[in-house]
């Protein structure tokens, strides 16, 4: 499933507009959470980090490994999903949704139509 709503990176993050302003809420697909396995711990930065477009932002680590979240767009963390620190478990159950990792005010709105669409995305993974 690839949701059409949102732009993806080839590193397996989606980027989602929220509505406020320059605002894109981030997680990762379901793809990689599939090939992950299940979710032991998610470590995510603090509010009011600077980040560059594919610097790292924090960590997933499932039972089969530890992977790298890299930043679709530059800009500054507004927001972390809480709810990931006692149930991380939710990245596997609803990537798309109660899974999304933190919100990110883009410094350039622009920046999100450099992403891949969902078609372009599909045919990352081998499903467009």
């Amino acid at each position: 499933m690839i949701p059409a709503d949102r732009r993806y990176t080839a590193d397996h993050e989606w980027a989602q507009q929220t509505g406020s302003g320059n605002v894109l809420r981030i997680g990762i697909t379901e793809y990689a959470q599939e090939n992950l396995g299940d979710i032991v711990y998610v470590s995510l930065p603090e509010v009011g980090q600077s980040l560059e477009v594919g610097q790292s932002f924090g960590e997933v680590e499932s039972t089969k490994s530890v992977s790298d979240l890299y930043a679709p767009v530059a800009g500054t963390i507004t927001a972390r999903n809480e709810e990931l620190t006692a149930t991380p478990e939710l990245v596997n159950t609803d990537p798309f949704g109660a899974g999304w990792m933190v919100e990110i005010e883009a410094t350039d709105a622009a920046a999100v139509e450099g992403l891949l669409d969902a078609q372009g995305y599909g045919e990352v993974v081998g499903t467009g």
